[in-house]
C-alpha cells in the first residue's frame, strides 16, 4: 500500500512556470523502486497522461519540450517542472505509482496507486 501526496499547485500566468511535487511512502517501507506518473484532468474532460519516469522520462506530445519529470529517491519525491504554461494546461494534476516497470506508461490502468491531486490554473 502506497500513499501519494501532491503539492505545489497554484495560479500562474500563461508563459510562466510551476513545479508540482509528489511525495510517496509505502506502508510496508520503501523497499521497491516505483514507476511514477503524472496525469491531469480538466473540467468536463477525461483524465489524460502527462509524463512518467522509471529509468528515463516519457511525455505526452502536448507537453513535450515544455515539461520535465524528475525524481529524488533520497526524498521519496517525484517532480514535474512545467515551463511555458498555456491556458490549456489548467487541470488537476494527479500523481500515480506502480511497483516495477510498465510497457505502456500512458495507460491509466497500469498504475496501482493515486494521489488526491493538486490544482494548477493558468490564466491568459
Amino acid at each position: 500500500q502506497v500513499q501519494l501526496v501532491e503539492s505545489g499547485g497554484g495560479l500562474v500566468q500563461a508563459g510562466g512556470s510551476l513545479r508540482v511535487s509528489c511525495s510517496y511512502a509505502d506502508s510496508g517501507g520503501t523497499f521497491f523502486r516505483y514507476t511514477m506518473g503524472w496525469f491531469r484532468q480538466a473540467p468536463g474532460k477525461e483524465r489524460e497522461f502527462v509524463a512518467a519516469i522509471s529509468w528515463s522520462g516519457y511525455y505526452a506530445d502536448s507537453v513535450k519540450d515544455r515539461f520535465t519529470i524528475s525524481r529524488d529517491n533520497a526524498k521519496n519525491t517525484v517532480y514535474l517542472q512545467m515551463n511555458s504554461l498555456k491556458a490549456e494546461d489548467t487541470a488537476v494534476y494527479y500523481c500515480a505509482a506502480v511497483r516495477g516497470s510498465l510497457t505502456d506508461h500512458a495507460r491509466e490502468s497500469g498504475y496501482d496507486y493515486w494521489g488526491q491531486g493538486t490544482q494548477v490554473t493558468v490564466s491568459s
